[in-house]
């Protein structure tokens, strides 16, 4: 819990707060779809398919923590580690098997 004192020095606005999560949120909801699209196309099955998203997703938290955040996650978000590193990897597992079978389905049937 920061004190009285790094309140004054750099304090948290929760709005700004509230709309890096939903960025957050939104390029995960987009991406996870394009790796779908993409493990669909690119045939892959089982395994090798979570595989495939789940280093994508670390790919793009990287990006993000790199070009969004510029390494100092902690000034841009309040659980730095779960909101940008492991924030909605579930939501967006769900979207990447939707599209990953539509497309899988699509091009193999």
């Amino acid at each position: 819990m920061p004190t009285e004192r790094e309140l004054a020095i750099s304090p948290i606005v929760q709005e700004s707060v509230q709309h890096n999560t939903q960025v957050i949120s939104n390029i995960r909801s987009l991406t996870a779809s394009l790796f779908g699209v993409a493990s669909g196309i690119l045939g892959l099955e089982s395994y090798a398919g979570f595989l495939f998203y789940l280093l994508g997703t670390f790919f793009v938290s990287v990006l993000i923590w790199s070009i969004l955040a510029k390494g100092k996650q902690g000034d841009y978000f309040q659980g730095a580690w779960s909101e940008l590193w492991a924030g909605d990897v579930l939501n967006g597992g769900m979207s990447f098997v939707l599209t990953w079978t539509l497309f899988y389905g699509l091009v193999r049937a």
